[in-house]
């Protein structure tokens, strides 16, 4: 399935209507080289640009031009050259008629275009860039240096582009779920493959496996581990052995370029430890307590606290927490044990749109981000409204490093209890990530294809 022409000219309509006036600058993306020229990195095309002009080639650029009712694709055809090494393609008339846009001209006339339209004084708005040819490319159209880019990017361009990619229709949510079912098969291969005496790297090549099978890609670099109180663990280094919690964080995107975002928690052998057990009871609880506040209406960050909250609980049971849960969720506590956010938005980026700025996408108008540790990494704090597309995902973490500075500093005093932490330094760590969708019933779980998450669950899958 893919989006219909129609739906990219309602979107540029939509777009043009919002801004009002201007040129609206889209970057594509171009081919970039892993260690020389023609050793490329596999390409993806900005997702801005996938959102308005749908077009999947390197090397194009485009411009709305609200004030002249003008949209035109800039791009370069294919030399001899060009063809011998990748084959025949469409020419840049022919893909852009696909997504309704008539009008294309070579990439040497963007320059020639923006400068007249700077000279009748009209403003040129352009998006933060990410990448470090955008930077230079518009140092070279508009004469401003890459440090002040992010700086002089146009506000009023990212708020009304949120505005519409926030909000998933139909068609959308059609092919997020078909990247969340994807991607709940490449967890369901790690259950039935993760047992004592296998590496992380072959569990990855099984997940990573399900997705090129089916001529997608990935969402995300895979987090594949043992190790799971590194939140972001990219290696795969280490053997696996019983008694281990191996963590899953992997997703699919496929050929429409929108993404899925599960993480999983598994034990290596047949079953969890007692004491692992408790903790993932612990989790799921926290989970529960997530999902049952995500109304129309409430604040994603009343989601997160009582995650919170519930994770205080559990360490309070431990002995590990002491005072009011709800207290220690409010004031940050919690975060010794849940240092991270629980959810973000997901589309076309896996964290959509975050290059655009997360107080622009997760946070409503007048919403203040924390700078407090654990409070800033909430990406998605907002109201929650129909059409937005997010994640739950608490997790509880054991962190060495994190305790000894914090007992050190004497953190929190009133809410941990530092001399029963000690036992507890080689747990690492275990989460679950689902994927859901407010509609005007409330939310709705992604995916047709369920994910293990109760303790039986899980076990069953392992020894299926």
């Amino acid at each position: 399935m893919k989006i219909c022409k129609e739906t990219y000219i309602r979107r540029r309509a939509q777009l043009s209507k919002d801004m009002g006036s201007g040129l609206l600058l889209f970057l594509g993306n171009d081919e970039v080289g892993m260690n020389y020229l023609d050793n490329t990195y596999k390409f993806r095309q900005d997702s801005t640009f996938l959102y308005f002009f749908g077009l999947d080639y390197a090397g194009l650029a485009a411009v709305i031009d609200v004030d002249a009712d003008a949209q035109i694709v800039f791009g370069n055809e294919l030399t001899i050259d060009d063809i011998v090494w990748t084959g025949t393609q469409p020419t840049l008339k022919e893909k852009a008629e696909t997504v309704g846009i008539t009008k294309t001209l070579p990439m040497s006339e963007l320059k020639n275009y923006i400068d007249k339209a700077r000279q009748k004084g009209q403003p040129v708005h352009f998006l933060p860039p990410y990448r470090g040819d955008h930077k230079v490319w518009l140092w070279e159209l508009l004469g401003i240096e890459p440090a002040a880019q992010a700086e002089k990017a146009s506000v009023p361009f990212i708020k009304a582009i949120v505005a519409q990619r926030n909000y998933k229709d139909e068609e959308e949510i059609r092919l997020i779920e078909e990247s969340v079912d994807l991607s709940t098969e490449m967890h369901l291969a790690a259950y039935r493959t993760v047992r004592p005496g296998i590496s992380e790297s072959q569990v990855a090549a099984v997940v990573e496996e399900v997705a090129c099978r089916h001529g997608n890609s990935l969402a995300f670099p895979t987090i594949a581990t043992v190790q799971g109180q590194v939140l972001h663990n990219h290696g795969f280094i280490h053997d696996l052995k019983e008694g281990d919690i191996f963590l899953l964080d992997a997703g699919a995107e496929t050929q429409s370029h929108y993404a899925g975002d599960l993480s999983s928690s598994m034990p290596v052998g047949e079953k969890f430890t007692e004491r692992q057990e408790t903790i993932y009871n612990i989790h799921l609880a926290s989970f529960q307590a997530a999902v049952d506040t995500l109304k129309l209406g409430v604040p994603f960050r009343d989601a997160h606290i009582a995650a919170a909250t519930k994770i205080a609980e559990g360490m309070k049971d431990l002995g590990l927490m002491k005072g009011d849960p709800a207290e220690a969720a409010e004031s940050g506590a919690y975060a010794l044990f849940f240092p991270c956010g629980l959810g973000h938005m997901v589309g076309l980026d896996v964290h959509n749109m975050e290059n655009l700025g997360e107080q622009y996408v997760g946070y409503a108008e007048g919403q203040v981000k924390s700078k407090q540790f654990g409070f800033k990494s909430l990406r998605f704090a907002r109201p929650l409204e129909v059409g937005f597309v997010f994640t739950v995902e608490p997790g509880i973490y054991f962190i060495p490093e994190l305790m000894d500075k914090w007992r050190a500093e004497r953190q929190f005093m009133d809410f941990i209890n530092y001399d029963k932490l000690d036992a507890w330094r080689d747990f690492t760590g275990l989460r679950n990530e689902l994927n859901y969708v407010m509609t005007k019933d409330g939310a709705r779980l992604l995916g047709t294809i369920k994910k293990p998450m109760t303790l039986e669950e899980v076990y069953k899958a392992k020894n299926s």
